[in-house]
């Protein structure tokens, strides 16, 4: 058969039909929804297992209140741990300790109330507040309260020590540290060997006070000096109430030193050697010892962590979805 000559060769026809560019954009389209849809997905499971991680904390909760009234029916020892720095945020913060010595006195089945210590001290302002609603506390309730050290009761843990009726120790724990201190650090000398020169505006002559790239003024110095020189006196006074005639009191006594247990009970820093069972069995004669420490549950540390992990991951979806464009 004959081919007609006037037929335009195969090579000669477009690659690509008018409609080409609309096939594009249904796909950008298509694909865009797809990501959606799967990003929706995503965030269905994620708030199932937040809901699932809030669940888990609250049974917890409700399985350890359960498990405390059952245990106290009967005469028992009351034990709250401060371990740790104290300060405001930490685990031995006045906040815990207070919410587990309001919950350890009120109990009628807690006989006395034990302070297990292991800490280096922390805030002035905490341990204040601490040892003042002890002695509250056991005014109202009649209830005596017991320190046993175990590590380390420095500084503002014996602050809280000395607000217990006794004070237990082991033979090489490390006790007392009576002071207060301020630390810092001044760069002024290596600033003008780098040849930096520090600019600082201020409203107020005292403003600046510690500033660690400023040279330290006499004056401030004097004054900063009072405000430790006051903190401490209130301390040493918080010492010589709880302690009262049994402290034998040297020029040592409140200079932030630091003594072993034995050494301790030997200056009236404590009354004798004994740990939480000796207390409980031969002190409080009430062997069973219940744990009244307010702590943060594993269920709620990882229900805190996964809702602020989760509010991360929506704020930084929301921003790629509003900001980035289509491929």
């Amino acid at each position: 058969m004959f081919e007609d000559d006037n037929r335009p060769a195969a090579s000669a026809l477009p690659s690509s039909t008018p409609a080409g560019w609309e096939r594009a954009t249904i796909e950008k389209l298509l694909f865009a929804q797809l990501k959606e849809q799967r990003a929706a997905r995503r965030w269905r499971l994620v708030m199932r297992l937040l809901w699932l991680g809030v669940f888990a904390a609250l049974a917890w909760g409700i399985w350890n209140a359960n498990r405390l009234t059952s245990s106290v029916s009967t005469p028992h020892t009351a034990l709250i741990e401060i371990e740790g720095t104290i300060a405001a945020n930490a685990e031995a913060s006045a906040e815990n300790v207070v919410a587990s010595l309001n919950s350890a006195f009120e109990d009628s089945g807690a006989q006395a109330v034990v302070l297990l210590i292991n800490s280096p001290g922390g805030s002035p302002v905490q341990a204040g507040i601490i040892n003042d609603e002890i002695t509250r506390l056991k005014t109202l309730h009649g209830k005596k309260v017991y320190a046993v050290v175990e590590e380390t009761c420095a500084s503002a843990a014996y602050y809280i020590a000395a607000a217990a009726d006794e004070i237990y120790v082991d033979k090489a724990s490390l006790v007392g540290s009576i002071g207060v201190l301020m630390d810092g650090f001044g760069f002024t000398g290596l600033m003008e060997k780098l040849g930096v020169e520090r600019r600082l505006m201020t409203a107020g002559q005292n403003k600046a006070m510690l500033d660690p790239f400023s040279p330290q003024d006499e004056t401030q110095k004097a004054y900063i000096q009072s405000m430790l020189t006051e903190i401490h006196n209130q301390f040493i006074a918080v010492v010589k109430k709880g302690r009262g005639t049994r402290l034998k009191e040297t020029p040592d006594t409140f200079s932030g030193l630091v003594w072993s247990g034995q050494q301790a009970v030997a200056q009236g820093l404590a009354d004798g050697l004994g740990n939480v069972d000796f207390v409980a069995r031969e002190i409080v004669k009430a062997e069973s010892i219940v744990d009244y420490t307010q702590r943060e549950n594993v269920g709620m540390r990882l229900a805190r962590q996964f809702g602020v992990s989760m509010g991360q991951g929506l704020f930084e979806a929301a921003a790629a979805h509003s900001f980035a464009p289509l491929k």
